[in-house]
């Protein structure tokens, strides 16, 4: 089951700051990138790579390096590329072989899409400029709404270029007059990026590259596309304008069987890479069988790692903080998205932090089959979020201090299993919504009809509540236009939970369809909802008011069962798939929540 980590936020603050390191995992392996000696790969050919390489060196051997565009015209399938450590200002490279790169020993390349300024003017005010030739304006997507969301974020926010001082990121400024020590503009039609700080004696970086690879399909360097994916270990992508990394493929547009994409590239592997400070998105990625484990991804934008029309993906033992640090609305950010018909994907054993303006792990439109355990979701809106799509089982996972925990939307047969809730709802809905007159086309064809948004499962779930959190821990929602239409309950089952509350909240539950002109009716407890739903939570447990033994360490953030707790052998057998995915024997006997109660 999921590990528990003492004072979990203050760690992982200053490990986010810090060199990659890992979190120590009880199962032995790592969370995060690990700085660590790689030994050299089996390879057709090794190229040794520097960023004082010199471009007509063949780079063959250690003392002859060459530079990594060189490399990466050079080299076919099966071949390597090794990478010295320091500094490689460079982007925009493309790539369509299935290669490794990583480092050279224990060495550390970091990759940045941006150059210093040194020329810069003083004006008046406080307010400095430097002439800048390459510059990223953007406006928003056409979906996004001005008129709902143009008095919450201003248009410059769009824009892609960013600027550090000494390694700090500054926000986006509209112009010279709103300028303080954290943040910067810039006068497109001029040319000139502004800050408010005298820049002698720090390095102020700005962005000039759009992208550090691109994994194309298309031909480049004189070679055809082979069809597989990277491997990329050890690396640090930083400051980047729009994207780091892109894997290219086919998108679906429309309901389309998945034969028919994610074969372009296959096989793409991330372990122990670091992507933070991209303007957009740490990394889009096409095509089956990826895998991303033992990565950081933070202080993105509109999305960390995004996922698109792709099958049996693997995301393992990741960390994932901080993104939508722009705080842009109306464009739905998640730190993960896995979107458009992906298939089988699964998230374990992750950490999704510090999301205060950004959702946690989302699987977006037409989803089948994916798989979310062990995970430990905290400070999100939505911790793991499925819609419009089919199929998934959400287990083992903690979820400390979200909007909502686990949230179903237009979607059917969601099982959630064993999750400890912190202050965090679990949340089942469905609308009208349909493919017909939907502002974002076909997507909701890609899910389940409107008559087909049921079959979920929700059972021994631990959900407590702290004195100060008044929110129900547990809701089914429909509006009351679907009365008629939609009479069943979204949920198949629903039993063996715990229920704890702290304080003394109205609500425990709200369910619908209902009779209630809202069609939401709102239940105090336990015992109201099994009067009005007889065939649901006959294994149920509640404790209201409740101030006795219930986790190891709640400061601590050690969520273990303590073993006087009275709910601690709640719960109802285990089907054979969720036995399997937790890890325990068809002889364990049931207990609610993510952990075990100790023996």
């Amino acid at each position: 089951m999921k590990p528990s980590f003492p004072s979990l936020p203050c760690v992982l603050f200053g490990l986010l700051l810090a060199p990659p390191v890992a979190i120590a995992h009880p199962s032995g392996g790592p969370y995060g990138p690990v700085q660590k000696t790689y030994e050299l790969p089996v390879a057709a050919h090794i190229y040794y790579v520097a960023p004082d390489g010199q471009a007509e060196a063949d780079g063959l051997t250690v003392a002859a390096p060459t530079t990594l565009a060189s490399a990466i015209d050079r080299v076919v399938t099966g071949d390597a590329i090794i990478l010295r450590g320091g500094t490689y200002r460079t982007g925009g490279l493309e790539l369509n072989q299935g290669i490794t790169l990583q480092p050279y020993a224990d060495e550390r390349p970091v990759l940045k899409g941006t150059q210093v300024a040194t020329k810069w003017e003083s004006l008046r005010d406080g307010v400095w400029r430097t002439p800048w030739r390459i510059l990223f304006p953007v406006k928003p997507a056409d979906w996004w709404r001005r008129n709902r969301e143009g008095m919450r974020t201003p248009l410059h926010r769009f824009n892609n270029d960013m600027v550090f001082v000494d390694g700090r990121a500054l926000q986006s400024a509209g112009w010279e007059g709103e300028l303080d020590a954290n943040t910067f503009s810039i006068d497109y039609e001029g040319g000139y990026v502004f800050i408010r700080q005298d820049p002698t004696g720090h390095e102020i970086e700005i962005t000039t590259q759009d992208s550090a690879l691109v994994r194309t399909t298309r031909p480049v360097h004189g070679k055809a596309s082979d069809g597989k994916g990277p491997v990329i270990r050890g690396l640090t992508f930083t400051q980047y304008a729009y994207r780091a990394i892109e894997i290219e493929g086919k998108e679906p547009e429309g309901p389309q069987d998945p034969a028919t994409f994610g074969k372009e590239v296959v096989g793409t592997t991330l372990e122990n890479v670091t992507i933070t400070h991209c303007s957009r998105v740490a990394g889009y990625f096409r095509g089956d069988h990826l895998t991303v484990r033992n990565c950081l991804v933070s202080d993105t934008s509109t999305e960390g790692i995004y996922i698109i029309g792709s099958a049996d993906c693997l995301l393992e033992r990741n960390i994932f903080a901080r993104n939508n640090v722009e705080k842009i609305t109306g464009y739905y950010p998640s730190a993960v998205k896995i979107f458009n018909q992906s298939h089988r994907v699964t998230c374990r054993d992750n950490l999704v932090i510090d999301q205060p303006d950004s959702n946690g792990i989302w699987y977006d439109v037409g989803n089948v089959d994916g798989v979310f355990v062990d995970n430990w979701i905290e400070n999100c809106l939505d911790g793991f979020f499925f819609e419009i799509s089919k199929g998934a089982i959400c287990a083992g996972n903690v979820f400390v201090n979200c909007d909502h925990g686990v949230r179903s939307l237009n979607s059917s047969n969601v099982s959630v299993w064993n999750n400890t809730f912190v202050d965090s709802v679990a949340s089942f809905e469905r609308t009208e919504r349909s493919a017909v007159n939907d502002h974002f086309g076909w997507h909701p064809a890609t899910g389940p009809g409107v008559d087909q948004r049921e079959g979920h499962v929700f059972a021994n779930n631990l959900l407590t509540a702290s004195a100060g959190f008044a929110k129900p821990l547990l809701r089914f929602e429909q509006p009351a236009l679907l009365r008629e239409r939609l009479t069943r309950p979204q949920v198949k089952l629903l039993d063996g939970n715990v229920f704890v509350r702290d304080g003394t909240a109205k609500t425990l539950l709200v369910w619908s369809p209902s009779t209630v002109e809202s069609n939401l009716q709102e239940l105090p407890s336990l015992a109201a909802f099994q009067k009005l739903q007889p065939r649901f939570s006959a294994h149920d447990f509640e404790l209201p008011e409740y101030h006795g033994p219930l986790f190891r360490s709640r400061e601590l953030h050690r969520f273990e069962l303590t073993q006087d707790f009275p709910g601690a052998k709640a719960g109802v057998p285990w089907p054979a798939d969720i036995l399997s995915l937790l890890g325990l024997t068809a002889d364990r006997a049931p207990f609610p929540g993510a952990y075990a109660p100790a023996p």
